[in-house]
């Protein structure tokens, strides 16, 4: 549980894990508290049950479906539908808290969440008939994952997976491609796509377009292909899209620059940063509990039970130091965002063209740069010095300490931390504006071959 003052209402309560089919389905999701205290006490039994499994499903590879049917069931996926579309309306902060508790639970079923809550914040800044749509869809039960980056063979700023309108100009578009690092999508009733888009002969147009496709449609195959050593349960793998026909009303525009994408892109990161600090979370949690119950000790000591010992007493405190530091850190992102949709909301983001994204966006997107720097190294210290803890027993992969380190690792993998604070610093230095991450692909110089042809460093530098 988060550190809290004891007599805070809105702390965690302790909650016996029951059976996921135990807990009733929601029947409307406006009717789920919209206060951090309510909400985390109908919650609890569900996030308990989800932790009592985390260690075995880690274990034995086991993909959390039923987990994720009984959070959709208790309304997780509604959280942030905002209330005059009939959905709980729970601001930024609330749900990132929640997602910290979920993540300390299991850092995988938070995780394959970023998708969905990330698409479902995107409609904010869609026109009124796709929210209207989107918002009734996700009401009824719909979630959606994510298929963007591509594996490799595009060059930076550009995808090889193509949207290309109906010959007539009336009809469904047609998607074609593969798409790697699907996450959630095959827990998901849809999945958004990037794409270019051509024309209906084939040639390119400027510009990036979104498809919304169910994972069961024709011509969509979803692969549980990930390979990473941590986050292993998030499905995270390769999605194709053999000739899918997608509605044109379900194929979305976002400008790149725009108010839309300066948030989108904050948001997107600043949920990876509550699964680490869930992480750390999870690290305090299990040193403290092996501690307090580990009767042996060695010579070279003090003698005393671990749970006595200064020296042990300590490391924990440092690991309990680098939770909480990691949790402030992204609520305190979390607040900046709120503040950049208050805008938003109130009608300052103007056309949301890129001159007119206002400041508030702008420091939305450097507190999650803020903390991108800093809490992957709070949450990987935490899981680290977990094992200061105990003797050599605590790697015992029975006990599963080690899945706290490897997830840790592998989100903190995602984003380079060093071009962040490059840009945090460009940023204070001269006032530069900074850039969300919003493309991936090969770097001009990567299709160069390398050979004899090749130029020599010193003339490529030139």
């Amino acid at each position: 549980m988060p550190l809290t003052d004891p007599t805070d209402a809105s702390a965690p309560p302790a909650a016996t894990p029951v059976p996921l089919g135990a807990v009733p389905p929601l029947e409307r999701p406006a009717d789920l508290p919209r206060d951090l205290a309510g909400l985390r006490r109908h919650f609890a039994p569900v996030f308990a049950r989800i932790a009592e499994g985390s260690r075995e499903r880690d274990r034995r590879r086991i993909l959390p479906f039923e987990e994720v049917r009984a959070l959709n069931e208790a309304g997780f996926a509604t959280l942030r539908v905002p209330a005059e579309a009939g959905g709980p309306g729970v601001d930024v902060r609330t749900a990132v808290a929640l997602l910290i508790d979920l993540a300390e639970a299991d850092a995988n079923v938070a995780h394959l969440y970023r998708s969905h809550l990330g698409f479902l914040d995107s409609l904010r800044f869609q026109p009124e008939a796709v929210r209207e749509r989107w918002h009734a869809r996700i009401l009824a039960g719909a979630t959606v994952g994510n298929a963007s980056t591509e594996k490799g063979g595009n060059a930076l700023g550009t995808l090889n997976t193509v949207l290309t309108p109906a010959p007539a100009g009336d009809g469904p578009w047609t998607l074609t491609g593969t798409k790697f690092y699907a996450t959630g999508s095959i827990f998901s009733s849809h999945t958004r796509v990037s794409a270019a888009q051509t024309d209906a002969d084939g040639r390119p147009a400027p510009g990036r377009r979104f498809a919304v496709v169910p994972v069961e449609a024709p011509g969509v195959r979803l692969d549980d292909d990930w390979d990473g050593f941590g986050q292993r349960l998030t499905g995270t793998g390769t999605a194709v899209f053999d000739g899918v026909a997608v509605p044109p009303q379900d194929v979305l525009d976002r400008a790149p620059g725009s108010a839309e994408a300066v948030y989108e892109a904050a948001w997107f990161q600043l949920i990876l940063l509550a699964v680490l600090a869930g992480i750390a979370r999870a690290a305090r949690r299990d040193a403290a509990d092996a501690v307090a119950v580990r009767v042996r000790t060695f010579n070279t000591g003090l003698g005393l039970p671990f749970r006595e010992d200064p020296l042990i007493q300590e490391a924990v405190g440092r690991i309990a130091a680098k939770a909480f530091t990691a949790e402030a850190a992204v609520l305190s992102a979390a607040d900046a965002l709120d503040a950049a949709l208050a805008d938003h909301e109130a009608g300052r983001t103007g056309s949301g063209a890129p001159e007119e994204v206002p400041a508030s966006f702008t420091w939305a997107e450097l507190a999650v740069e803020h903390a991108q720097v800093t809490v992957p190294e709070l949450a990987l210290g935490a899981a680290q010095e977990l094992f200061l803890t105990g003797g050599a027993s605590a790697t015992s992969t029975a006990k599963g300490l080690d899945r706290h380190w490897r997830n840790a690792q592998t989100v903190a993998t995602h984003n380079p931390i060093a071009f962040r604070a490059r840009a945090i610093g460009d940023f204070w230095i001269n006032g530069t504006v900074p850039e969300g991450l919003n493309a991936i692909g090969d770097a001009p110089a990567a299709s160069a071959p390398l050979g004899a042809d090749a130029p020599a460093s010193g003339e490529a530098a030139r």
